[in-house]
């Protein structure tokens, strides 16, 4: 696949045992497979490979010790499916089926769906919207409004603009009203594994389109607590960057009227890997409730000495007139593949519906 996972230790998923497991599960199925000729080259040089490297190396060397055509080898594959010990490693059937079903297109697309059943085809559908966009969409239209929930977020997730770990999808990208009507179908779903999938692909679209993301989610009835949900989370972007609308669309676009009174970090010295604990308490100055979202913020010093904020979701609450809220949260600061720590002085600040209402330090030593 086209990006690879985030962590190194993911990797051995795909080991040398899980290796035998697939060619064990394959043999069981099919008792012509050439089990010895799959593991040496599945095996060959595996040490150096990331997780989407191995898991591509799996359908490949499938691809290669089954002499069959395309529509049998699928057949095996389908049957191989339900053996395998692992929702991830069989990511590599919906692999094979991007890597060598792009001119079998009918057939590819009811594979995809039945591969997506067992860990998901999410991956394996871009390759498809990225050959024929509309042919693709209109099947995954389909697929929005089936009885399997596992079908229903395939339909969202594989058409995210912005899917991790996989390469960006221009056109969607540019034109959200592309999948729009995918999301329509979705936007009330039962399920919590198609609605996180929903609010994942809105939250893509607010990094380029906030305001189309804004006016479609006005234009829902927020009284279904699905859709609600969906709204929450699809805004949380938006949300922590203190967006008007978006605070407003969950009842919490009014200025606060609250004092936040003893603010401490503790300790307020520490060394990398150690634990900081923010605590505060939010006081409500008016005698009626608000509806407040607190946050907050760490100014993190970057290589160069200059700071970069990032946004850290604390809480959402109802206050009542005159009423004080205590608050905490612990944090590891420690050393990310996304982020790298530098020694420093970094403030912390409290933001109330998005106003930065209060501030405090810490420092991190060399």
């Amino acid at each position: 696949m086209a990006v690879d996972a985030p962590n190194p230790a993911l990797k051995e998923i795909f080991n040398a045992e899980r290796l035998k497991h697939i060619a064990t599960e394959m043999t069981a199925v099919y008792p012509e497979f050439n089990a010895k000729a799959f593991l040496n080259m599945a095996n060959d040089g595996l040490d150096g490979l990331s997780i989407m490297q191995r898991m591509a190396r799996v359908s490949e060397c499938l691809h290669a010790t089954l002499p069959l055509n395309y529509e049998d080898s699928l057949d095996l594959l389908r049957a191989l499916a339900p053996r395998l010990n692992s929702g991830f490693v069989s990511i590599s059937l919906p692999h094979y089926v991007a890597t060598y079903g792009g001119d079998a297109f009918d057939l590819s697309m009811d594979a995809l769906k039945y591969f997506t059943t067992f860990g998901s085809a999410e991956f394996a559908i871009r390759y498809f919207l990225r050959k024929d966009l509309q042919r693709t969409l209109a099947v995954m239209h389909d697929w929005s409004l089936d009885g399997n929930e596992h079908v229903r977020r395939l339909a969202s997730e594989g058409s995210r603009p912005r899917l991790p770990w996989s390469f960006r999808l221009e056109q969607i990208q540019a034109d959200p009203r592309l999948a729009a009507a995918i999301l329509d179908n979705l936007k009330a779903d039962s399920s919590l594994y198609v609605r996180k999938s929903v609010a994942n692909h809105l939250n893509d679209i607010t990094k380029d389109h906030p305001d189309w993301v804004l006016d479609l989610i006005e234009g829902w009835s927020l009284d279904n607590k699905h859709t609600a949900w969906i709204a929450r989370h699809a805004l949380r972007s938006l949300i922590k960057q203190g967006n008007q609308r978006a605070l407003a669309i969950i009842g919490a676009g009014g200025k606060p009227e609250v004092e936040i009174t003893a603010v401490k970090v503790t300790p307020a010295v520490i060394a990398l890997g150690e634990k900081i604990t923010l605590s505060f308490s939010v006081k409500s100055t008016v005698e009626a409730s608000q509806r407040l979202v607190i946050d907050y913020a760490i100014d993190y010093v970057k290589a160069n000495g200059s700071t970069s904020a990032k946004v850290f979701k604390l809480k959402a609450l109802t206050l009542p007139g005159k009423a004080t809220e205590f608050v905490a949260r612990s944090q590891q600061i420690k050393e990310l593949t996304t982020r790298k720590h530098y020694a420093g002085q970094h403030a912390v600040h409290i933001l109330v519906n998005g106003e930065r209402l209060a501030s405090s330090a810490f420092e991190i030593l060399p």
